[in-house]
């Protein structure tokens, strides 16, 4: 017995008959509906399927528009930042791409044409040079009524040999004026070597009772002979 003699009786008389036909009209109609809405969920696929490649086409275009300028950017004056600290032969490397829907990129370094991982050889003074250039990047594109143009880096010339750290500074120093930042280095290495770019140096040392902070007095400059 199927559902609809179930609902109905049995078939003794017309109105049972009646009954019986309603029901299998009603399944009837909601069969169809539900035949109607994956006929069309399988067209809107079928309709994705066909432009699936031009829309990933026309976003990495977009892709392409959006981050080249950046990217030519960051090439060009991170490379400078890498020779003038580093005084090698290094250029940055950006690489974009598309993937799952979201526009991508990552870094590497190239000597003389051949890549090197950012983060292997040079004891990681590639990477304390990249980092800053990065941050300040970053911070320079958000909104200066939100983020105040305050930078913090601490310990960023831990990898650096002490004489190549007095480069560093200077790059900071510069970069910060002209973006218009206030920066903080914090640093392990002798004071020394912030004296000639640093608007102030100060030293932090240990005490008897905790640790004090003295300004470190700039050395006068030597009369030129």
């Amino acid at each position: 017995m199927d559902a609809a003699s179930k609902n109905t009786g049995p078939l003794h008389s017309p109105v049972n008959v009646q009954n019986r036909l309603n029901i299998l009209i009603g399944q009837r109609d909601l069969i169809q509906q539900q035949r109607d809405r994956r006929a069309a969920d399988l067209a809107a696929v079928s309709e994705y399927l066909g432009i699936a490649d031009a829309v990933d086409e026309a976003l990495e275009s977009l892709s392409e528009q959006l981050f080249g300028k950046i990217v030519t950017v960051l090439e060009q004056n991170l490379t400078l930042a890498l020779a003038d600290v580093l005084e090698q032969p290094i250029e940055l490397k950006v690489d974009r791409a598309y993937k799952r829907g979201a526009a991508t990129i990552s870094f590497h370094v190239e000597r003389n044409g051949h890549a090197e991982d950012i983060m292997k050889g040079q004891g990681g003074s590639v990477a304390n040079v990249l980092s800053v250039g990065l941050r300040m990047f970053a911070l320079k594109t958000l909104d200066p009524a939100v983020h105040r143009r305050f930078l913090v880096l601490d310990e960023q010339d831990c990898w650096l040999r002490p004489d190549l750290v007095p480069r560093l500074v200077k790059i900071v120093h510069e970069a910060g004026r002209e973006l218009g930042f206030q920066v903080i280095m914090i640093s392990h290495h002798d004071s020394s070597a912030f004296e000639k770019f640093a608007d102030k140096t100060y030293e932090i040392v240990p005490t008897a009772h905790g640790v004090e902070m003295n300004e470190r007095k700039a050395a006068p400059a030597k009369p030129d002979r």
